[in-house]
């Protein structure tokens, strides 16, 4: 075998292996997320339905929100309205979050309700959905500049 087709194999294998490497690490898709990922304020505004005897009851909120970077988030204020019936978030409440490699996790605030949550690799936004029985809740998450 000659002196360029042998370097031109061992360039070849090489890339290879340095493409399937990247290809192992989080599918070349760019940086990992966890808890960190979310840091700062960030305002929370969904709309959907809360499930009442079986009727719909329609419900909005937007509130604000600040993740600490280490799992733990802090109520800011905010105002909801369910079927109607507006009212203020009071600041100071609390809950957690989780947040895996593939920037997807969960967050329940303290007592409830419970969320299923997608933010982008960025941290810049995400999407949560509530996951308590007898609701149809969906929102975006928005970082504050």
């Amino acid at each position: 075998m000659t002196t360029w087709m042998m370097r031109t194999l061992l360039a070849v294998m090489f890339a290879g292996v340095v493409s399937n490497a990247a290809w192992a690490d989080n599918n070349g898709r760019g940086p990992q997320c966890d808890e960190s990922t979310l840091r700062g304020e960030y305002v929370f505004t969904a709309t959907g339905f809360n499930i009442v005897g079986g009727v719909a009851q329609p419900k909005a909120i937007v509130e604000l929100i600040e993740f600490h970077g280490n799992g733990a988030l802090t109520v800011l204020g905010g105002t909801v309205t369910i079927n109607g019936n507006v009212s203020q978030i009071a600041p100071g409440g609390a809950g957690n979050y989780t947040l895996g490699p593939e920037c997807n996790g969960t967050l329940n605030f303290i007592p409830a309700p419970n969320f299923s949550l997608f933010v982008e690799r960025d941290g810049r936004s995400g999407w949560m959905i509530q996951t308590n029985p007898n609701t149809v809740f969906q929102g975006t998450l928005t970082q504050r500049k």
